[in-house]
């Protein structure tokens, strides 16, 4: 029990579990997208089915610490550059982002309301599930590699995700649901999939880009669209108040 004493153990569960919450938005924005595409009385039920696969990916990646270490070994060589089967996983990840981040962007610019209740219409639950577990595996395997090199200890990995996945069940249904009654902030974090898909291909060619820069992009964005829906419901309040004084 000496490590409830040790301070560098609960400042290394402390460091690991904000950065597992962090890692954890790409996952958790996804989720929500998709099940925005369901109707409404399963969006709930796919969004905690999500981050439960989610979680037991993550355990299940932990316990295989062993092959996670040989997912980092040389597979092959292209034009002098070696690949691993985490590199091969990060750009068919990321790759399918940018595929679903377009395509979902394309159906609200381009599309009509017709259009949009079409495409509805053809999304089924196993699908919208088996989608999530494919980026599930992809965000997963990010989380661990990161686990594995921040902490010593299997048990502070496994808190860690614990405590993170938890947090991301409580702020999946709000976030959710203002995704859902914001067409720009929709918008918004399908571009961040987009920008999220790249940086998976670019990590997966040997290009690393710190996610510092990446989440303070988004922060900086998403600080731009909250003012910028505080003005559009001060505008409304007033229009409101004017309409009613004739």
């Amino acid at each position: 029990m000496e490590w409830l004493s040790d301070p560098h153990v609960w400042a290394s569960l402390a460091t690991l579990t904000v950065l597992e919450i962090v890692l954890g938005i790409d996952n958790l924005v996804f989720i929500a997208i998709l099940a925005n595409k369901l109707p409404e009385a399963q969006r709930d039920r796919a969004r905690k089915i999500g981050l439960a696969l989610a979680l037991i990916m993550r355990l299940a990646l932990l316990a295989s610490i062993a092959w996670i270490a040989g997912l980092t070994a040389v597979v092959f060589e292209v034009a002098g550059h070696p690949f691993s089967w985490r590199d091969i996983i990060l750009i068919a990840g990321g790759l399918f982002l940018v595929y679903k981040g377009t395509r979902e962007i394309h159906e609200r610019v381009e599309g009509h309301d017709e259009a949009v209740g079409a495409t509805l219409a053809r999304v089924t639950f196993q699908g919208v599930i088996m989608q999530i577990i494919v980026l599930d595996a992809v965000f997963s395997l990010d989380s661990v590699i990161t686990a594995v090199g921040m902490a010593e200890e299997l048990w502070i990995m496994v808190t860690a995700v614990i405590i993170a996945v938890a947090m991301m069940l409580v702020a999946s249904g709000p976030l959710s649901a203002f995704v859902s009654a914001h067409p720009t902030v929709k918008m918004l974090a399908l571009s961040f999939l987009l920008l999220i898909g790249m940086v998976l291909v670019a990590d997966g060619f040997g290009f690393h880009i710190p996610k510092g820069y990446v989440y303070v992009a988004m922060g900086f964005s998403v600080g731009v669209e909250t003012l910028n829906l505080m003005a559009a419901g001060r505008r409304r309040r007033k229009e409101a108040a004017g309409g009613g004084g004739h």
